[in-house]
């Protein structure tokens, strides 16, 4: 008795901590998920004001804000790119590592972009543009570079495998026509009409043998038993061919005894 309870008490507890362990898990991916959509709508609410203020504002306060425009969507276009390249293709994994040390420089610009913003000494940030202007085109160009070589290696094995499907294609169309291959070699006996050597074809008085000259007309006689009198009597004389059928049901007749 003491051991059936242990037991139960034991199975409860393994349910409970199953239960909490869910409920931790469930709790986590809820909150991962609530950060991930506060995040993503505070970085459209930033791309919008960037955006606005770049199209709004004049002078060193809009310069800053297309740099920062230029940087952030080049940086996210490349991230999703290698992203979602690498799960197809598992050696654009070292490209993804790269983009992700570019990363690191792509926020420390992003972040001193940001500062500039907010600095009221417009003279020395106007002196600074060059130099944030040249680093933020070296940082675009190296993640363009990565993006579009992933997009041109996806797209050439893209051609690849339809290049390769076309030809199986193209045998298979070939196989399904076979008789187009046989219609057109030429049908051995097949040629003109049939004749002697001369090219002149054999009259039905002609003897078909070598070696034998046609008869004159008036040679050719009629055969004996060709004429019609003939006929009619072989079709009176000849045996019914209903007493030469035999049925398994037909008894054998026997022969008469002479007494």
């Amino acid at each position: 008795m003491e051991s059936v309870i242990l037991i139960l008490g034991l199975l409860f507890f393994a349910f409970v901590a199953l239960g909490v362990y869910a409920g931790v898990k469930a709790v986590g991916a809820a909150k991962r998920g609530v950060d991930r959509t506060i995040s993503q709508a505070r970085r459209t609410v930033e791309e919008t004001t960037l955006r606005a203020k770049s199209y709004g504002q004049t002078g060193v306060g809009g310069e800053l804000a297309q740099l920062r425009l230029a940087l952030r969507t080049s940086m996210r276009a490349t991230q999703e790119a290698l992203r979602a390249g690498v799960a197809e293709d598992a050696s654009l994994s070292e490209s993804l590592g790269l983009f992700q040390r570019l990363s690191v420089h792509g926020r420390e610009l992003d972040d001193e972009l940001k500062k500039l913003e907010r600095e009221p000494d417009r003279a020395t940030v106007a002196s600074m543009l060059p130099g944030l202007k040249q680093r933020t085109e070296r940082i675009t160009h190296s993640a363009d570079s990565l993006r579009w070589a992933a997009r041109d290696r996806a797209r050439r094995f893209s051609d690849d495998s339809l290049d390769a499907l076309n030809a199986q294609i193209d045998v298979e169309a070939g196989a399904l026509r076979h008789w187009t291959a046989e219609t057109d070699e030429p049908v051995q006996g097949q040629g003109g009409p049939q004749g002697d050597a001369s090219g002149q074809s054999q009259g039905p008085g002609q003897d078909q043998r070598p070696g034998h000259e046609p008869r004159p007309e008036q040679d050719r006689r009629p055969e004996q038993g060709s004429g019609p009198a003939d006929d009619a009597a072989r079709a009176i004389t000849a045996p019914d061919p209903r007493q030469q059928t035999a049925y398994p049901w037909q008894k054998t007749a026997r022969p008469e005894t002479t007494n």
